[in-house]
């Protein structure tokens, strides 16, 4: 929608989330530029900004749900990625590094089990909601680094939903939810510079007067943020993007998740939308 008059009126809507606690989160090898296993993690900081993000949730009226971690599996915490889910079928998350493929068959095993029968495991890999972002009822679908751009088509059959690819190419955006948050059925927030230039084009052409970051809002991880259509909650660091959001009539919810961060995740990466029929 194009801004010129008032600022429209948001409206929140409660949704279903499943969250996993970082009982078990350390930075022991790197498979992104943020991960460096020579800095010391502290635990007990990142459980707690995890519980204040959980807390966050329950308190704007989201159910959140709980998957225990399992040991041996530091990114665990990082829901996002476990799966997606649209209309209550469950895309299972096949994913690319070796330390991390132990995840999938966990969420699509909890997923079975609370209340999603019809879950598929994907041929090709795909990382789950950290390349998968639902706009309305179509699906943004990042490659580049991660998920294989045959697993696009793959997702386009299984949901039934028209799927758009959108190439990445800055190592430090290494998913789509660290390049572009959803903020409502057809409005986004997004880094140009992270996309190849046809991805950028095809951003403007459906997206004409999305919020753009800049580099510092960006390098904060402030697009790894989710939207209920009204609150956004982000990294409070992302302080220039929080005003852009005010402007257009979001509440933006800053939020400190700096020790998952040192593994190259924030609040998006926390949460998985469970999207029932």
């Amino acid at each position: 929608m194009h801004r010129t008059g008032s600022v429209p009126s948001r409206t929140a809507v409660p949704r279903r989330l499943l969250m996993c606690p970082p009982r078990h989160f350390d930075v022991t090898y790197s498979i992104n530029p943020w991960m460096e296993p020579a800095k010391p993690v502290d635990g007990g900081l990142a459980l707690a900004q995890w519980e204040r993000l959980r807390a966050l949730y329950r308190e704007l009226g989201h159910t959140v749900e709980v998957v225990e971690p399992a040991g041996g599996l530091p990114d665990m915490v990082f829901a996002a990625n476990g799966a997606t889910v649209i209309d209550g079928k469950v895309l299972g998350a096949r994913f690319r590094h070796e330390e991390r493929t132990a995840e999938g068959p966990l969420y699509l095993s909890w997923l079975r089990a609370h209340g999603f029968p019809e879950a598929y495991w994907p041929e090709h890999v795909n990382e789950g909601e950290g390349d998968y972002l639902l706009a309305g009822r179509r699906l943004l679908a990042g490659t580049g680094f991660r998920t294989d751009p045959r697993s696009h088509a793959e997702a386009q059959e299984f949901f039934g939903v028209p799927v758009t690819g959108l190439t990445l190419v800055d190592p430090r955006f290494y998913h789509l939810d660290t390049a572009l948050a959803v903020l409502s059925d057809d409005e986004i927030m997004y880094y140009p510079e992270a996309f190849t230039p046809g991805s950028r084009a095809v951003l403007r052409e459906l997206f004409p007067d999305a919020l753009t970051a800049t580099a510092e809002g960006a390098a904060v991880f402030g697009l790894n943020a989710f939207s209920d259509g009204r609150h956004v909650l982000l990294p409070e660091a992302a302080t220039g993007l929080a005003a852009g959001l005010r402007e257009r009539g979001f509440e933006p919810i800053g939020v400190d998740l700096t020790e998952l961060l040192k593994a190259g995740g924030s609040v998006k990466c926390c949460t998985l939308e469970l999207r029932e029929g």
